[in-house]
């Protein structure tokens, strides 16, 4: 081959190339072995409150490419306005996707200023056992309106589960009842799948049973205290199946994977962070 072929070739490559960038990106999101994982920060939460810049450093070092935040002392945002903290992301190669926060205050400025960066979800991350199921069913009615005011910004709302919503009591199960009763179009779910798991629950079973229902997760083992409490670990230093659970799910209509844990015995929230992210890239979906 001649080197001005050779040259025109590859020049047609590279401007091929340069045109499609956008169609490539969506490729690499896509292939096998790229797919992205995130991490809920609640994990590292003390380790943030110390020194943010630091541990979001060692989260992207770890392999983490999407972050889920929560609502704590100093905000959604970590004492920045939103559009500096995505700024902040952005120069880790990391998105936020997600947060947890407070829907009863300011719910309306919240999925404005998450739409306004991008973000995809404001999630309600917990809302406690009731004495009835009534109370459920109005919780439904409260994330349907959530859910409205999420759609206005074009973002989603979503609710998180722990385990006293798929514990029976009279009138059904709590879980099941919300689901039920909120609108798809307006309300997903996040599922806890230690906190499932934790209740006796087959998740599996769920994703089965509410497709495209639950397209958010936490990636959080289990394991069992000396006194047989449950608690978070490692992930694959506990007891879940995630290679059978996340398939499931991804089938189902899973899209986002948040590595959590809330117990560090015999290591801590930097060096988990660290094993978590080594596990969650070697796992598929």
């Amino acid at each position: 081959m001649s080197h001005s072929r050779r040259s025109f070739l590859r020049n047609t490559a590279l401007a091929g190339m340069a045109m499609s960038v956008p169609f490539r990106n969506e490729l690499l999101a896509l292939a096998p072995g790229k797919k992205q994982f995130g991490i809920q920060l609640w994990t590292v939460k003390e380790a943030l409150y110390r020194d943010t810049a630091s541990v979001f450093k060692l989260i992207a070092d770890s392999g983490f490419k999407q972050i889920e935040s929560f609502e704590g002392d100093k905000g959604i945002f970590w004492g920045m306005k939103n559009t500096e903290f995505k700024k902040t992301m952005d120069g880790y190669g990391m998105k936020m996707i997600s947060t947890h926060c407070d829907i009863e205050k300011d719910f309306e400025r919240k999925a404005a200023q998450a739409a306004e960066i991008g973000m995809s979800y404001l999630i309600c991350p917990h809302k406690g056992a009731q004495p009835s199921i009534d109370d459920f069913k109005r919780f439904a009615d409260q994330f349907n309106k959530c859910g409205e005011i999420c759609k206005k910004n074009g973002i989603r709302f979503a609710y998180h589960n722990h385990d006293y919503s798929f514990k029976a009591m009279p009138g059904g199960i709590p879980q099941d009842v919300m689901m039920d009763l909120t609108d798809p179009q307006l309300v997903d779910f996040e599922m806890d799948i230690f906190w499932v798991t934790a209740a006796g629950v087959n998740p599996i079973d769920y994703f089965n049973k509410y497709p495209n229902r639950f397209t958010l997760c936490h990636v959080k083992d289990l394991t069992k205290t000396a006194n047989g409490e449950v608690e978070s670990c490692v992930i694959g230093k506990g007891t879940i199946d995630f290679k059978n659970i996340l398939h499931a799910g991804a089938a189902k209509g899973l899209k986002y994977f948040f590595a959590e844990q809330e117990a560090y015995t015999g290591s801590s929230e930097l060096g988990c962070t660290k094993d978590n992210g080594a596990a969650m890239s070697k796992m598929t979906w």
